[in-house]
């Protein structure tokens, strides 16, 4: 784009997007007058997934705006909680979000995950099939037009990149009522249900258990419950200890 020129101020939230040079001032950007402002937005490295309101000389413009010459564009982030319109809240992520997936699943998270990879056109398409948020670091990915809807996840590290989601999105939260490795419903089962799954130790040692109705797999309160339910609690509170 060698044409008009804009002038262009992203927020300071979207500046792991933002080349070094454009960072904390507003630079001048050509346009070629025809691109929508969202072009224009991504092709300087920001996804929309990201953005929020887009001003332009201080109104609000969606992002099919056509940018003319002058004009002062200010790029927002996503306002949080952020609100997906149209269908119940649920998640789909990448295969390099296992442990994340796990962890929306313990909090009864509605979380869809691809443990192989299955390519960007396959989870965009899954994700408007399904109306599932498109949780991902593929900058690539969240920037294809067929996601029902995207979100960046920031972190590398999964205690954080949980409680980004977590602040973004505010799920309904209903602990211990999802299978972590499917993504199934639990039921309460009976000990003799799940018999086959159990060691001796754990059938003379435990007596409540709970099972997957998708894939069968059995629950119970064994060594690593403290750990989980740390993180359980830690996801409550950031909520006011209320599920649900």
């Amino acid at each position: 784009m060698n044409g008009p020129e804009i002038h262009v101020a992203f927020a300071p939230e979207l500046d792991l997007f933002v080349p070094q040079g454009r960072r904390g001032r507003t630079t001048e950007v050509g346009t070629d007058g025809v691109s929508t402002l969202g072009h224009v937005v991504e092709s300087l490295g920001v996804p929309l997934t990201e953005v929020g309101a887009l001003l332009v000389d201080g109104r609000r413009v969606p992002v099919s705006h056509v940018p003319a010459a002058g004009e002062s564009v200010a790029v927002r982030p996503v306002a949080r909680p952020q609100q997906v319109p149209g269908a119940p809240l649920r998640f789909l992520l990448d295969v390099h979000l296992g442990t994340l997936a796990r962890r929306l699943r313990l909090l009864g998270v509605d979380t869809a995950y691809e443990s192989t990879d299955i390519g960007d056109p396959a989870l965009a398409a899954r994700s408007a099939a399904e109306r599932r948020v498109m949780l991902s670091r593929d900058r690539g990915l969240l920037r294809r037009r067929e996601l029902w809807a995207g979100a960046f996840v920031y972190s590398t590290k999964p205690e954080e990149q949980l409680r980004d989601v977590l602040d973004r999105f505010a799920p309904r939260l209903l602990p211990w009522t999802r299978c972590t490795a499917c993504n199934g419903l639990l039921r309460e089962a009976a000990k003799e249900e799940v018999a086959d799954q159990l060691e001796g130790g754990t059938q003379r040692t435990y007596d409540v258990f709970a099972q997957c109705r998708d894939c069968g797999r059995a629950y119970w309160r064994g060594a690593h419950h403290e750990q989980l339910d740390a993180i359980v609690q830690e996801a409550l509170s950031l909520r006011g200890g209320q599920a649900g």
